[in-house]
């Protein structure tokens, strides 16, 4: 449903997007856009409404000509959607549960040509009310047509609903205020009053139409019409209307109808709205009519776009000059601790690099050096082993040297600590007592000078 009215619009979209906005090719794209509304049962007075406003936003406008097709669509959705806002809205079911006096049913009254589908729909009408819990009784107005009272009874027998009818060429508003007495009687919610088909060209039968609604005031009337007629339907309504002045309409046989323009056309003229389309022939094929469905058929469903504005100038990116690298911060030399004299522990391993002919001196230094302990006044003083007597030193034994040497490479001299020896090796230290004869240390300071003659031997190279 709707499609053809669909590809019309998309048609003329997509033509403007592909050829400037001057005025001569607007012409020509809105001239074949209403060539296509008119193939979709358009009417003339809605395509020049729909073309005036289009070259209205379209002429002296400045578009990006890659959005022209979106922006195209855009405007025409704002306006047919202003079609339809502009006829408002029915909702039957709120209106007849609004009336909560039983003595004053609610009354709608159906007009339209023979042929429509009004007595079917009728039926529908009467079939959806029952479903919401809706009282209803139907009068058989249509005392013209041969046929009439027996179709409408057929399908109210369907229902099991009450049918008020009379004989053929009765006052079709005598059968009306029939009907609206039996519903006040019977505390009914609604009356669905059928009228006789006729031309919108026949003044007479148009009259009766007026008669019945001076009669029993309806709270509604709806016009009827077949969504295939076309233009056809859209004179009907426009005549209908002027003489009764309905409410709303509903359009049969929409899912025949692949143009849509009647609906469109009917709102437009008529500025009244559609409430139901009927899909069918059952009783249940009602739809009712919503604009934003209409308007998703006919134009999909496109991301909002906002109007075009001229495209921001970027500001120049300033250059990224690179920051200068800190040089680090000279790192303070380590100020070494005061060196203290070693104290050479009997029960610690002996250094590998002392050689064994100095540490039985060490043990002879520990000896000597060690000061005796002073008692704290809260606590007895522990008591101290008396010293080992001092032996006479022994003759210093001949050096045995290492079977295998590491190659000798210069070590770090590093700043003496409170090993006399610590950092030298053993063979340098045997090299040199060797070398210049040099005894065994007799006591700290002994040692530590012995250490450093070493390390200024190494030093200078290890003369011989």
């Amino acid at each position: 449903m709707f499609e053809k009215l669909g590809n019309a619009f998309s048609k003329a979209a997509k033509s403007f997007s592909e050829k400037d906005l001057n005025e001569k090719d607007i012409d020509d794209v809105l001239s074949e856009l209403e060539i296509s509304l008119l193939e979709s049962d358009v009417a003339t007075e809605v395509i020049d409404s729909i073309k005036s406003d289009l070259s209205t936003k379209l002429v002296g406008s400045r578009v990006n000509k890659k959005e022209i097709e979106d922006f195209v669509k855009k405007s025409l959705t704002e306006n047919i959607s202003s079609m339809f806002d502009d006829a408002g809205s029915v909702d039957i079911l709120s209106n007849i549960k609004s009336k909560t006096d039983p003595q004053d049913p609610y009354l709608i009254l159906f007009v339209g040509i023979n042929g429509t589908g009004k007595t079917t729909t009728i039926a529908k009408i009467a079939n959806l009310l029952q479903k919401n819990k809706i009282s209803v009784v139907v009068a058989a107005a249509d005392t013209f047509r041969a046929g009439a009272i027996e179709q409408l009874r057929e399908h109210i027998n369907k229902l099991n609903l009450k049918l008020i009818a009379q004989n053929y060429g009765s006052d079709p508003a005598a059968v009306a205020h029939d009907a609206l007495l039996y519903a006040k009687s019977h505390k009914v919610d609604c009356v669905l009053i059928d009228s006789a088909g006729r031309m919108q060209t026949n003044k007479n039968l148009m009259e009766q139409i007026a008669k019945i609604s001076k009669v029993v005031s309806p709270d509604l009337k709806i016009f009827v019409g077949d969504s295939l007629a076309g233009n056809d339907a859209v004179s009907q309504a426009r005549e209908f209307h002027k003489h009764t002045t309905f409410d709303g309409a509903i359009l049969t046989k929409g899912d025949a109808d692949a143009r849509g323009g009647a609906a469109l056309s009917i709102v437009a003229v008529t500025k009244k709205p559609v409430i139901y389309v009927g899909t069918g022939q059952g009783y249940d094929d009602l739809e009712l009519f919503s604009k934003e469905i209409f308007l998703e058929t006919v134009f999909g469903k496109p991301e909002p776009i906002a109007e075009p504005v001229p495209e921001p100038v970027p500001e120049p990116v300033p250059e990224l000059v690179p920051e200068p690298i800190a040089e680090p911060e000279p790192v303070p030399e380590p100020v070494p601790e005061p060196v203290t004299a070693k104290t050479y522990d009997t029960e610690t391993k002996p250094s590998e690099k002392i050689p064994e002919f100095f540490l039985e001196k060490k043990k002879e230094l520990h000896t000597q050096s060690e000061p005796e302990p002073v008692p704290e006044p809260t606590a007895e003083p522990e008591p101290t082993a008396e010293p080992e007597p001092t032996a006479e030193p022994e003759p210093v034994p001949e050096p045995v040297p290492e079977p295998a040497a590491e190659p000798e490479t210069e070590p770090d001299i590093k700043e003496p600590s409170s090993d006399p020896f610590e950092g030298i090796k053993t063979g340098d230290i045997e090299d040199f007592a060797e070398l210049f004869d040099t005894s065994s240390p007799s006591s700290d300071k002994e040692a530590f000078e012995m250490a450093k003659k070493i390390r200024k031997w190494i030093s200078d190279g290890r003369p011989k």
